[in-house]
C-alpha cells in the first residue's frame, strides 16, 4: 500500500489547487478522483475576478469568453450597469478549467489516480487508511474536496449537515444565431426573477449558460421560472438544451472543519459566496489556506489546524457572515429594499461589483450599516 504525506479526494479547483501549492513544495501529494478527467462538472462557469486574480498560473488556455460590464436587473425593470478596466467575470467551461489545474499540480510531481471512488476511510496508528475502488492508499492527512455531497465529510465523522444548501437548476442551451448574436454580448444577473433569488445568462464561445436558483430552502418549481426567464430573454427557438440540477452551500459549517486529520475546504466545507452563490473563488482560496497550513506546520496534525482555522477566521469566515446579511437584503423583494435602490440602487451594484472584482473586501458590521443608512434615506 503506498503511503503519502497528503491525500485530496476530488479534482475541483478546491482540491487540485490544493495539490499544486503542496506539490510545489516538494510535499508528496494524491488526488483521488472517482472519474476520468476531463469530466464535465455542472456549474454555471462565471469566474470573478476575485478568484482569478488568486490563480498562480495562466489560465488563458481555457477561457471562453471575458466581460468588462455586467448587469443587473431587479424586478425585470430596474436596471444596474457596472464596468472595470480588466474583466469582471470570466467565462470557463468546468472540465477544462479543473483539469488544466490538475495538470498543472502534475507538473510538480503529484499522483492522481483516476477512475477511484473512495468507499471508506479508517484510521490506523494517526495515519488514514483510505479504501477506493481499485486499491488502498494511505496518507497523513486528508483533504475532503470532493463537493456539496462530500461522501468523505460523512465517512470522517460529520454526522450532520449544518450548511445552508440551496437548490439551482443550470443549463447549457444553443439558440438561433440571431438569439445568440443579441443575448451574447451582454452578462446579467435577473434577481427576483425566481422568489429569493435570481436568474443568469453567461454567455459561453458558442452556447449560453443559463440557470435559476433560490436562496431561500422551500417547495419551487425551479424549471417553470425557467421557462418564464428564456420569455424575459425573449428566446424564440431551442436548437438544444441540456439540465442540470444541483445545490450549492451559501453558508459554512457549524460543526467545524477538521475532524481528526481530515479537513473539509470549498464546497463541502460550505464556503459558496452567499450573494452569488459562486463558488470558485472560495474553493480555490480555501484550498490555498489548508495547503499553506500544513506547509507552515512541517506536517504537523495539530498545528496545521490551528494555522487552517486560524487562516479562515482571519478573512474568509468573517466574508461569509457579512455576505448571508446582504444576500437577505438584497433577495427579499419587499418595499424597503426597493425604496433603498432607488434611491442608491447603482452604489450598491458597484459596490458589490468592487467585491467580485477584488477591489474591496467584504464590509463588515453590515447589519447596522444598512439599519443607518435606511434611517437616513427614510428620516
Amino acid at each position: 500500500m503506498k503511503h503519502f504525506s497528503v491525500a485530496i479526494i476530488g479534482s475541483g479547483p478546491s482540491g487540485a489547487s490544493t495539490a499544486f501549492h503542496l506539490a510545489k513544495q516538494g510535499v508528496s501529494t494524491v488526488i483521488i478522483e472517482k472519474e476520468t478527467l476531463p469530466r464535465y462538472k455542472t456549474c454555471g462557469g462565471g469566474f470573478v475576478n476575485r478568484g482569478r486574480k488568486e490563480m498562480p498560473f495562466d489560465i488563458s488556455a481555457v477561457i471562453e469568453r471575458e466581460f468588462y460590464k455586467v448587469d443587473s436587473y431587479f424586478n425585470n425593470k430596474i436596471h444596474f450597469q457596472t464596468q472595470k478596466e480588466k474583466p469582471i467575470i470570466t467565462m470557463i467551461m468546468r472540465d477544462a478549467f479543473d483539469h488544466l489545474i490538475v495538470k498543472k499540480a502534475k507538473e510538480f510531481g503529484i499522483t492522481l489516480l483516476e477512475n477511484h471512488k473512495l468507499t471508506s476511510i479508517n484510521f490506523v496508528d494517526e495515519k488514514a487508511v483510505l479504501n477506493t475502488s481499485q486499491g488502498n492508499v494511505s496518507a497523513d492527512f486528508v483533504i475532503a474536496a470532493d463537493g456539496v455531497l462530500s461522501p468523505t465529510a460523512k465517512m470522517a465523522g460529520w454526522k450532520q449537515d449544518t450548511r445552508n444548501l440551496i437548490p439551482a437548476l443550470e443549463y447549457e442551451v444553443k439558440v438561433s444565431d440571431k438569439d445568440f448574436k443579441r443575448l451574447s454580448k451582454q452578462v446579467r444577473f435577473d434577481i427576483d426573477a425566481v422568489p429569493f433569488g435570481y436568474a443568469w445568462s453567461f454567455p459561453k464561445q458558442n452556447h449560453l449558460s443559463l440557470g435559476v436558483l433560490t436562496t431561500k430552502k422551500r417547495k419551487i418549481n425551479l424549471k417553470e421560472y425557467y421557462q418564464k426567464y428564456l420569455k424575459t430573454l425573449g428566446i424564440q427557438e431551442i436548437i438544444e438544451e441540456d439540465a442540470h440540477g444541483f445545490q450549492i452551500p451559501i453558508a459554512p459549517r457549524t460543526d467545524g472543519f477538521v475532524k481528526q486529520n481530515v479537513f473539509l475546504i470549498g464546497d463541502a466545507a460550505g464556503f459558496a459566496d452567499p450573494i452569488t452563490a459562486e463558488g470558485i473563488s472560495n474553493a480555490i482560496l480555501s484550498g490555498k489556506y489548508v495547503a499553506e497550513a500544513i506547509i507552515e506546520s512541517n506536517l504537523n496534525k495539530d498545528k496545521a489546524a490551528k494555522i487552517y482555522l486560524e487562516k479562515l477566521d482571519i478573512k474568509l469566515l468573517k466574508e461569509l457572515k457579512s455576505g448571508i446579511i446582504l444576500s437577505k437584503f438584497m433577495y427579499n423583494n419587499n418595499a424597503i429594499r426597493n425604496f433603498v435602490l432607488k434611491k442608491e440602487g447603482q452604489r450598491f451594484s458597484d459596490l458589490m461589483t468592487d467585491i467580485l472584482y477584488g477591489d474591496k473586501p467584504f464590509p463588515t458590521n453590515v447589519s447596522k450599516k444598512l439599519k443607518n443608512r435606511i434611517k437616513q434615506k427614510l428620516f
